[in-house]
């Protein structure tokens, strides 16, 4: 419903959400008035921006509910009287040693969403696929680790003196039957690349064939001719019922490239712990793009590649994740992408009026995007992705928040996460930035003209060490890429819930750690559920839910400023330290 029709409804809306909510409310300000003919998202975040600032407190939650009803929506009263900020603060985590089940994980306690906002045309429409919130998110991680894969080693960043590639592992966790398997249309994504690479796999094996008949037939002479050799098995996506040898072997083949997509995360997870199996360190290592090699002793044959671009694709149930990451501190956590998703609370109706299938549709899709692949490798070796000292700024002073927030609410287990969350969004950063820049070439109606030019596209242009001359020919291997800044900033929008899903799913690992052996402390447990800007009244309610005095939580504001741990922005407003250490 529009319950902003006009501007007078519409400014209100922002201080009363901004009032009782503080930072924490922007997303559902958005969710509220995008319905509104008046939204435009840059110009709803400079309102609510002054309505943080400017607010007054003369009006609150209570004056979104009127608007509401005057709209004719029909409101829960006993869910508006229990707890106006409940609807905005949606995850208290539970303690780090207390495993919970299914049914513990009510609706009220799964993570946040992800921001709405206008992604590149051709994300977009996969979004658009999704029916709930939820959906939509795992189809826009779905679309960009899929996406990424296909990119592999064509665009990098630099980042911690080391370059890094668009190179994702996604685990997307969620009770049976709650929507996750709209996950398996973003593999179609990535088929006409895998069905182009086995198809000349066959044809280069039936050479081989025919070649090797003909050496047969050669008698005593094959001493005098080299024996053909066999092709390599090149490959795109790798099984993930596969064997730790079984998983090199496809890799090195294809030059250390690969995905693993699997809907059902035990058949990775019982893969690995099989006999034959033993394959996580080959995930960690991908994370990083370290070097593969392997050993058969049967033949005496090594194989390696200098470098691995794996990307990992997963969904399962709560209880699939532990049999793949055993415990808090297995590495394969920090290194994951995870994304918590409700279970559904009502029917949905399943029959569809258009009778479309979306995994033709998103095999479609993948067509389109493999030719534009297939145009700009021909010409480009190289794609950087080169942040403003703007964006760095901003990158750092929210991540430097989270890490804040994570050593104090959660200990050296999330801020591992927190330090691999940075690397992923950068990662992330990379697909959206090259998505925008090829957009035209990927609307519906878009022909590939042979005489394209990569140099056209926006946010593309030649790398600084290429000579003027060679631009001027139309000879540029290497490229600088650029992310415009309402881009980075929702990229930069996906950290805290990102972190917040990650928390959740730490609730459901064992913890080796001593420091969080224990149950964490009602302070503790308050501040990890707030998020990294929030203000007085909103860590009064959630003291209130933990049982903490006015007085203690006071005490407690009063230490964590002291300690640096908390700031104070202004009256009644805190944010997690944001403090950067420059190397």
């Amino acid at each position: 419903a529009n319950i902003a029709p006009t501007y007078q409804e519409y400014m209100p809306i922002a201080f009363a959400i901004a009032n009782d909510c503080g930072e924490a409310g922007r997303t559902f300000f958005h969710r509220i008035c995008r319905m509104s003919e008046k939204y435009v998202s840059t110009e709803a975040d400079k309102l609510y921006d002054h309505a943080l600032k400017g607010g007054n407190g003369r009006n609150g939650l209570g004056s979104v509910f009127h608007l509401a009803d005057l709209a004719g929506v029909r409101l829960d009263k006993s869910l508006a009287e229990a707890g106006k900020l409940s609807n905005f603060q949606t995850f208290t985590p539970p303690s780090h040693t207390h495993t919970c089940t299914h049914e513990e994980q009510s609706v009220k306690n799964v993570p946040p969403a992800f921001p709405e906002y206008p992604w590149p045309a051709f994300l977009k429409r996969m979004i658009d696929r999704g029916d709930t919130p939820a959906q939509k998110d795992i189809l826009l991680l779905g679309g960009i680790t899929v996406l990424g894969a296909t990119l592999n080693k064509s665009i990098r960043i630099s980042y911690g003196r080391k370059f890094y590639y668009p190179c994702l592992q996604t685990f997307i966790v969620a009770p049976p039957a709650s929507g996750k398997g709209a996950l398996a249309w973003t593999r179609r994504l990535a088929e006409p690349i895998h069905e182009a690479m086995m198809a000349n796999y066959r044809q280069r094996h039936k050479a081989y064939r025919e070649e090797k008949s003909r050496w047969d037939s050669l008698g005593k002479k094959k001493s005098d001719t080299p024996e053909p050799e066999m092709p390599p098995l090149k490959m795109f996506l790798i099984a993930g019922n596969n064997s730790g040898t079984g998983v090199l072997e496809n890799l090195i083949e294809a030059d250390g490239i690969g995905l693993i997509c699997e809907t059902e995360a035990d058949t990775v997870s019982t893969a690995i712990g099989a006999d034959h199996g033993h394959w996580s360190d080959t995930l960690r290592k991908c994370h990083d793009h370290e070097r593969l090699a392997f050993n058969r002793r049967t033949n005496h044959e090594y194989r390696e590649c200098d470098e691995s671009y794996l990307s990992v694709l997963l969904s399962g149930t709560p209880a699939q994740v532990k049999p793949l990451i055993p415990s808090a501190e297995n590495g394969l956590f920090s290194r994951q992408l995870f994304y918590f998703m409700p279970p559904i609370d009502e029917w949905m109706d399943q029959f569809d009026s258009e009778g479309e299938d979306y995994g033709l549709r998103f095999a479609t899709w993948g067509t389109q995007w493999k030719q534009v692949l297939d145009l700009i490798n021909g010409s480009v070796q190289t794609i950087q992705l080169r942040l403003s000292e703007k964006q760095k700024e901003l990158f750092n002073q929210r991540f430097a928040q989270l890490f804040s927030h994570a050593g104090y609410a959660y200990g050296g287990s999330m801020r591992s996460a927190v330090a691999r969350i940075a690397i992923n969004i950068c990662r992330i950063a990379s697909v959206v930035a090259f998505l925008r820049s090829v957009e035209s070439l990927l609307t519906p109606q878009a022909i590939l003209d042979s005489q394209f030019s990569i140099l056209n596209c926006p946010g593309l242009s030649p790398a600084p060490e290429i000579p003027e001359e060679n631009v001027r020919d139309g000879i540029v291997p290497s490229l600088e890429l650029r992310i415009d800044d309402d881009d980075f900033q929702a990229v930069l929008s996906l950290v805290e819930p990102l972190y917040r899903h990650s928390a959740g799913i730490l609730s459901l690992l064992p913890s080796d750690e001593v420091p969080r052996s224990r149950t964490p402390t009602p302070q503790e447990a308050l501040f990890a559920a707030l998020p990294l800007s929030f203000n007085r009244q909103q860590a009064l309610e959630e003291a209130e839910r933990n049982n903490i005095p006015t007085a203690t939580l006071d005490t407690c504001l009063k230490r964590m400023q002291e300690r640096g741990t908390l700031e104070k922005n202004g009256r009644g407003e805190y944010s997690f330290g944001d403090r950067v250490t420059h190397k």
